[in-house]
């Protein structure tokens, strides 16, 4: 991956950010925001960061396919260039639009390259915190400039701490989850915004995450940077995260040996 297209998309988010996404925050009008399916909201926020970003992912890549996540709410059949030849772009204009349109953080902006279906390349950038983690397939991930290096040290389930989103699991699924926290170092709400999730996981901030639904946008993003950091993303039974399968469930960490602690804490001992 070319660190030049990498810079060019992150120059590009950024500029969104500056010029559509952050003046709009906290300065939204009622009629500015909408429902496009019943408790899913979209702002003028996200269109007009999404028409930009397509624009400019157009002319980086002339030809190349974008997959938004607004031009999917018009038009659902969008999902079948996930396995194109070619390039795909997949976008999340504003992750968290709830908190967006709250006027609350977090919130981020997310962008991932497919190339024949596979991700090659991912942004994900929270304009209020500044903070940016880039990464490209074998040339591992920077925040903020900075490499991310991989956590090699055996960690106990005691000194973990991350977030499960325990509203959208099934009930037999949720009750698994919160039997298992009694030895977890810390279990977290969430914070309504994968894309902070993820970068939070850059951080160090937490060590796991627990998801159910998986939109592409949502997470094709935050789960490149994860990988290329060392960590892993799977579903609940131990098969590796992949854009083009539309399953429920999604378990990411830092590190190999994290998932093993948290999977077989929180979700059970069953894997392939």
């Amino acid at each position: 991956m070319a660190d030049q297209l990498l810079d060019d998309v992150a120059a590009l988010l950024r500029e969104t950010a500056a010029e559509v996404v952050v003046p709009l925050f906290r300065r939204l009008d009622a009629s500015e925001i909408t429902e496009k399916a019943p408790g899913e909201l979209v702002t003028v926020a996200d269109q007009r960061a999404e028409e930009m970003i397509s624009a400019g992912l157009r002319r980086l890549r002339p030809g190349s396919v974008v997959v938004g996540e607004e031009a999917f709410a018009a038009d659902p059949t969008l999902l079948r260039h996930l396995h194109d030849a070619g390039d795909v772009w997949v976008v999340d204009p504003v992750d968290g639009t709830g908190n967006f349109a709250a006027g609350r953080r977090p919130f981020a902006l997310m962008v991932a390259l497919l190339t024949d279906g596979e991700p090659v390349a991912s942004w994900v950038l929270d304009p209020l915190a500044d903070d940016l983690a880039v990464a490209g397939v074998g040339v591992g991930t920077r925040l903020n400039g900075r490499p991310v290096e991989p956590s090699t040290e055996p960690v106990s389930l005691d000194r973990l701490r991350g977030p499960a989103m325990t509203r959208f699991l099934p009930p037999s699924t949720r009750a698994r989850v919160e039997a298992g926290t009694a030895g977890l170092g810390e279990l977290l709400p969430g914070q309504h915004c994968a894309g902070r999730e993820y970068l939070d996981l850059l951080t160090g901030d937490q060590q796991f995450v627990i998801f159910w639904r998986t939109l592409a946008w949502d997470h094709v993003p935050g789960v490149l940077l994860v990988r290329e950091a060392g960590g892993v993303a799977r579903r609940f039974d131990g098969a590796d995260y992949h854009p083009t399968q539309s399953d429920n469930g999604l378990l990411v960490a830092t590190s190999e040996q994290v998932w093993s602690v948290v999977h077989e804490a929180l979700l059970g001992r069953t894997r392939p």
